[in-house]
């Protein structure tokens, strides 16, 4: 049974495989993620994994580990605040806010390897067996 303050995370290593698989499964070749030349004269200096790729770990969490499997997503607001490199290591984290009837909101947040919050936003999930 999911309860308010339930916390629950999921963690990877993002290569230069993910990138490239997330730009071909999406079509987004934008060159700061897939142009090692192009990127390093851009703003980041170095190539960028996608946003989207790395807010997607937050789905990961919401839908195996909190409030788990059957979970249906409603809504997300997110908000990108840090570039995420191609071989850093991403947390993604889930906390129980509130729960209303079958409805649960989430805080939701990404933090690289120096614990630094580089996506944070809110979800709301509706869980089927509670």
């Amino acid at each position: 049974m999911v309860k308010v303050g339930d916390e629950a995370g999921f963690s990877k290593t993002l290569t230069e495989y993910d990138v490239y698989s997330f730009a071909g499964i999406t079509g987004d070749f934008n060159e700061v993620h897939v142009n090692r030349a192009a990127a390093e004269k851009s703003r980041f200096g170095k190539q960028v994994c996608h946003g989207m790729l790395v807010a997607s770990f937050i789905s990961t969490v919401l839908g195996m580990y909190l409030p788990g499997p059957g979970t249906i997503y409603l809504e997300q607001n997110t908000k990108f605040l840090k570039p995420v490199y191609i071989g850093d290591t991403v947390t993604a984290q889930v906390r129980v806010t509130e729960i209303q009837n079958k409805v649960v909101s989430l805080e939701t947040f990404v933090k690289n390897q120096d614990d630094e919050v580089v996506v944070s936003g809110l979800a709301k999930v509706l869980v089927e067996n509670e």
